[in-house]
């Protein structure tokens, strides 16, 4: 019988995902007979991991069985899971304990809202681990709009991604970014299972977005860092930066994201002529 736990759903629900994408083929099985869904079936999955059937899909109902590390690591090579799924398999099947949920009002030091400040050139911002700006610099302003006039919903930066039509309109292949994004998001709820705020935010998008909707149960953990992204503004044109991410040590539940304009481009010069024409709109 399926528990309550909510690690054990998440894992459940994450091993049928994986199961599903693979074909027999993909991992050295014959074909057999015609199948009524896609993906291996539970019996295949358990032969290449070397359990039982019943044991496997008492693991895929949820229900609260003992698992080590080697069926842990055996499963990840069988249904081909990239280093961070299988990261994520560990964190959800508890062999690896899951962070205690950080209490307490996210802030930002002073030293990182000066060195923000000196980036002049490069938006850059403070996320935390919600997907909540917490703070930025003018360029960052000037590329996504005034975050301080923004409400504390409309600052997070996943809503803001799903929901933010004018920025949707300006980032050259939104929907790659965006899975992207979802993808991360995916990764932190299952480090932070049971945070309330994470729980919501993932229900409310659900009901904004129909994209996140539709992405969300397929259980994509964060895949590869784009490296670059490319905006076509309405005001001054094409602007492409280097985009990098990067944990605050002494705070490591905060990351500070930075855009840096490409060298080879004229991204630094558009970028200034946007600073200054947001100098001189009117409050």
């Amino acid at each position: 019988m399926a528990t309550n736990k909510p690690h054990l759903k998440e894992l459940a629900d994450f091993l049928k995902t994986r199961r599903a994408r693979l074909t027999p083929m993909d991992v050295g099985l014959p074909s057999g007979t015609r199948r009524r869904t896609p993906g291996l079936r539970r019996e295949e999955v358990a032969q290449l991991v070397n359990v039982s059937t019943t044991w496997y899909t008492f693991l895929e109902q949820g229900r609260d069985i003992r698992v080590s590390a080697q069926v842990l690591e055996s499963l990840a090579q069988a249904l081909r899971l990239t280093s961070e799924e299988r990261t994520h398999l560990f964190m959800l099947a508890l062999q690896q304990l899951p962070p205690e949920i950080p209490h307490g009002k996210n802030t930002v030091s002073p030293a990182i809202e000066r060195m923000l400040e000196h980036l002049a050139l490069c938006p850059a911002y403070v996320v935390g681990y919600r997907f909540d700006i917490l703070a930025w610099n003018q360029a960052a302003c000037a590329l996504f709009g005034d975050f301080s006039r923004m409400t504390t919903r409309e600052r997070n930066k996943l809503w803001y991604f799903f929901t933010n039509t004018a920025y949707r309109q300006m980032l050259i292949d939104w929907e790659g970014h965006a899975q992207f994004m979802l993808a991360r998001f995916r990764s932190i709820c299952g480090r932070y299972l049971g945070d309330a705020q994470l729980i919501e935010l993932a229900e409310d998008l659900k009901k904004a977005s129909p994209e996140f909707r539709q992405w969300w149960p397929r259980h994509e953990v964060q895949g590869n860092l784009p490296g670059c992204k490319s905006h076509d503004h309405p005001l001054v044109g094409h602007l492409v930066f280097e985009y990098s991410l990067f944990q605050v040590i002494e705070a490591p539940e905060l990351t500070l994201a930075v855009y840096t304009p490409l060298p080879e481009s004229d991204t630094a010069e558009r970028l200034q002529q946007l600073k200054t024409l947001m100098l001189k709109k009117p409050a």
